[in-house]
C-alpha cells in the first residue's frame, strides 16, 4: 500500500463508513473534541468569557418571569386591585432593562472572545504554513491554501460566535422555561422528557449529513478560489490566447458547483427546522389536551394556567433557534478540522546547532542522491563535486537534468538523505536551518516581488528592513537599477504592484539582484538570473554579477554562454548525473556534451 503524504490536505473527512457504528461513534468522539480543541482557544479570554456567560445566564433566567409577571397580571384583575397598574408596569420595564442589559453583555463580550479566537487562529495557521516544507507547497494548489487560512477559518467564526451566543443564551432559556413548568406541573410536563429521545435522534442525523456537505461545499470554494486566481494571475496569457470565454466557462462551473452544494446544505438544514417545530407543537398540543381533562382542571388556578401555557408558548422559539444552530456547529466543525490539519503538520526538520556565523562558502557533495517524495526515479543520482569557497560553478544542461534540485539542496528546501552535502567540512542538516539560510542569496528567472515599495522589495526579509537609505541606493546603484528608479513617480517610495506588475521583466530581476547584493550572503544561487533580461540590459547586469559574485561561492544555472563561460567550473549534469566538468576552454575542444551544446547552438538547445 502506498504511503499517504502527511502534507497532502485531504479533501475529504471522517464519515465515509457511517455504516459502521463502531467508526461512527470514534468518528463522533473525534467531532467532540475537535470541538473542544476549538473552544480551547477560549482560554486567554476566561474572565471576559465568564462575563458574556453571566449575561446570557440572567437572560434565561429572567425568561420565565414573563410568564410569571403575566399570571400576577390575570391575579390582579380578578381580585381588583387597583395598586397593580403602578407596580406591574415598573416591574415589566424593570425586566426588560435587566434583559437589555444582560443580553447586550452576552453577545458583545461572546463576540469579543470569538473574533479574537478567529483572529489567534487565523494568525496561527499562517504563521504555521510559513514554517512548513517546500513539499506541503509541492503538494497543494495556492487555491485550496489559500482558501484554509481565510475562507475555514472565517467558517469557525460562526462555530465560535454565533453557535456558541445560540447555544448558551436559548440553551438557558429553554433550561429556565422547562424548570418553570415542571415546577408548575411536573406530571404535564413529562411529555418533553418523551419526545427528547426523538428530537435527540433527528439532531445527529442531520447533524452527521450537515458536516458531511459543509466538507464538500468547503472545498467547492477551494477550487472556485483556484480558478479565479489562475485567471486573475495569468490574465495576460489569458488574452493572448484568448482564454476569457474558457476561464468564464471554467469559473461558472465552479460557481454552480458551489451553489449546487450549498442549496443541498440550505435545503438539509431548513427541512430540520419544521420537522422539529411540528414535533414541539405535538408535545404542546398533547399538554393541551391533558390540561383540558376534567382530571387536571382543578389542579391548577387560571393564574397558574396562564403562566403555564405562557411558559411552553415561549418555548418553541429557543427550541426552534437550537435546532438550527446544529447546522452551523457542523460547518464549524468541518472547517475546524481542516484548519487543525494543516496545524498538525509537522515543521521542516531543524535539528541542527551550527550557528555559521562566520561560513567561507566551501561546499563539497559526496555521492548524493536524491529521490523526489513518491516518485522511484532519482532526480540526482551519485553525485561528486567540490566547490571550493568564493569560486563560480555553472551548471548546464537540458531541462529536466538536475541543476535547480542540486541548488535547492544546498539551501535544504529539501532534506536528502542518500549521501552528504558539506558546507565549510559541517553537513547542512547540522547548521541551524534558518542561520544556514541567512548565508544564501537567490535570484531566479521567475522573480517574486511583493505589492509593496521598491525600497521594501529590496530591504526584504530579516534583519533587513531596517537597513539605512544608503545602503539600498548603493545595491540599486550595483545592479544598474538606479537609473530606471530614478524614473519612477515616487523613487524607492514607489508601489510596484501585485509581485511587480508595473515593472518590466528586466527592472524586476534587477530589483531581484540588489535585493540579494544588499544580503551580502557568502553564498549566491543564481537559477536563470539573466534569461528575462534584453542584451542591453544583460551587459550591465553581467557587469553587476561580476561585482556580487567576487569572494562569495556562487552557483549558476545558465542557458546563455555569455553567462557561463567565465566560471571558475563548468558542471555538465543529464538525467540527474554529472556527465563532464571543466572550464570553458577544457570542455569546448574535448568533443563532449558541452561541446555538442555549443555546436547546436548552447542557447536555443537548452
Amino acid at each position: 500500500m502506498a504511503k499517504q503524504n502527511p502534507y497532502t490536505l485531504p479533501l475529504n473527512f471522517s464519515g465515509y463508513f457511517a455504516a459502521n457504528m463502531k467508526i461512527e461513534r470514534q468518528a463522533e468522539q473525534g467531532r467532540l473534541r475537535v470541538y473542544l480543541r476549538l473552544l480551547s482557544y477560549v482560554r486567554p479570554y476566561a474572565g471576559v468569557f465568564a462575563i458574556s456567560i453571566i449575561g446570557f445566564l440572567i437572560f434565561g433566567a429572567t425568561e420565565p418571569a414573563q410568564a410569571k409577571l403575566l399570571g400576577i397580571l390575570i391575579e390582579a384583575v380578578q381580585a381588583k386591585d387597583y395598586d397593580a397598574r403602578f407596580y406591574i408596569p415598573a416591574a415589566l420595564v424593570g425586566l426588560y432593562i435587566i434583559r437589555g442589559i444582560a443580553s447586550f453583555a452576552g453577545t458583545y463580550y461572546l463576540s469579543v472572545v470569538s473574533n479574537r479566537v478567529v483572529h489567534d487562529l487565523r494568525t496561527k495557521v499562517f504563521a504555521h504554513i510559513m514554517y512548513l516544507p517546500t513539499r506541503f507547497y509541492d503538494d497543494n494548489n495556492s487555491g485550496h491554501i489559500i482558501s484554509r487560512v481565510i475562507f475555514n477559518t472565517g467558517q469557525v467564526t460562526s462555530a465560535a460566535t454565533d453557535a456558541l451566543k445560540t447555544i448558551v443564551r436559548e440553551g438557558f432559556t429553554v433550561i429556565g422555561l422547562l424548570g418553570y413548568v415542571f415546577y408548575l406541573n411536573w406530571r404535564m410536563s413529562l411529555v418533553f422528557v418523551a419526545v427528547a429521545p426523538i428530537i435527540g435522534f433527528l439532531v445527529a442525523r442531520v447533524g452527521n449529513k450537515l458536516r458531511k456537505q459543509s466538507t464538500k461545499l468547503q472545498d467547492s470554494a477551494a477550487d472556485l478560489t483556484q480558478v479565479c486566481n489562475e485567471a486573475v494571475v495569468g490574465h495576460r496569457v489569458v488574452r493572448s490566447f484568448g482564454g476569457e470565454q474558457y476561464e468564464i466557462e471554467r469559473f461558472a462551473d465552479c460557481s454552480n458547483d458551489n451553489l449546487r452544494r450549498a442549496l443541498k446544505m440550505v435545503r438539509t438544514a431548513a427541512s430540520n427546522t419544521p420537522l422539529m417545530q411540528l414535533i414541539i407543537i405535538g408535545a404542546m398540543s398533547v399538554i393541551i389536551f391533558l390540561i383540558l381533562q376534567p382530571a387536571f382542571l382543578n389542579e391548577m388556578s387560571i393564574s397558574n394556567y396562564v403562566e403555564y401555557l405562557t411558559a411552553i408558548g415561549l418555548l418553541p422559539k429557543p427550541l426552534r433557534q437550537l435546532s438550527e444552530v446544529n447546522g452551523v456547529i457542523q460547518k464549524g466543525i468541518a472547517a475546524a478540522e481542516s484548519v487543525f490539519e494543516i496545524l498538525d503538520l509537522p515543521k521542516e526538520i531543524n535539528t541542527g546547532t551550527v550557528a555559521a556565523e562566520n561560513l567561507r562558502g566551501k561546499i563539497e557533495i559526496r555521492d548524493l542522491t536524491f529521490f523526489y517524495p513518491d516518485t522511484t526515479k532519482p532526480a540526482l543520482e551519485n553525485i561528486n563535486l567540490t566547490i571550493p569557497p568564493g569560486k563560480t560553478v555553472a551548471l548546464v544542461g537540458r531541462s529536466g537534468s538536475g541543476k535547480s534540485t542540486l541548488a535547492s539542496l544546498i539551501s535544504r528546501f529539501y532534506r536528502h538523505e542518500h549521501g552528504s552535502i558539506l558546507i565549510d567540512d559541517v553537513d547542512v542538516n547540522d547548521y541551524d536551518l534558518y542561520a544556514l539560510r541567512d548565508k544564501t542569496s537567490l535570484v531566479t528567472q521567475s522573480v517574486t516581488l511583493f505589492n509593496n515599495t521598491v525600497a521594501n522589495n529590496i530591504a526584504y526579509g530579516k534583519d533587513l528592513s531596517r537597513v539605512a537609505e544608503e545602503q539600498i541606493t548603493d545595491a540599486a546603484r550595483q545592479a544598474y537599477a538606479l537609473e530606471f528608479i530614478d524614473a519612477l513617480p515616487e523613487r524607492f517610495g514607489t508601489l510596484v504592484g501585485e509581485n511587480g506588475v508595473k515593472l518590466s521583466g528586466g527592472q524586476k530581476q534587477r530589483i531581484a539582484i540588489a535585493r540579494a547584493l544588499i544580503k551580502n550572503a557568502p553564498i549566491l544561487v543564481l537559477d536563470e538570473a539573466t534569461s528575462a533580461l534584453d542584451n542591453e540590459s544583460e551587459h550591465f547586469i553581467q557587469m553587476a554579477l561580476e561585482h556580487a559574485m567576487a569572494g562569495r561561492t556562487t552557483l549558476v544555472i545558465a542557458h546563455r554562454l555569455s553567462t557561463i563561460e567565465a566560471a571558475d567550473l563548468i558542471v555538465v549534469m543529464d538525467q540527474g548525473s554529472i556527465v563532464e566538468q571543466g572550464t570553458h576552454a577544457q570542455l569546448a575542444n574535448a568533443g563532449g556534451p558541452y561541446s555538442k551544446l555549443l555546436s547546436r547552438d548552447f542557447e536555443a538547445e537548452a
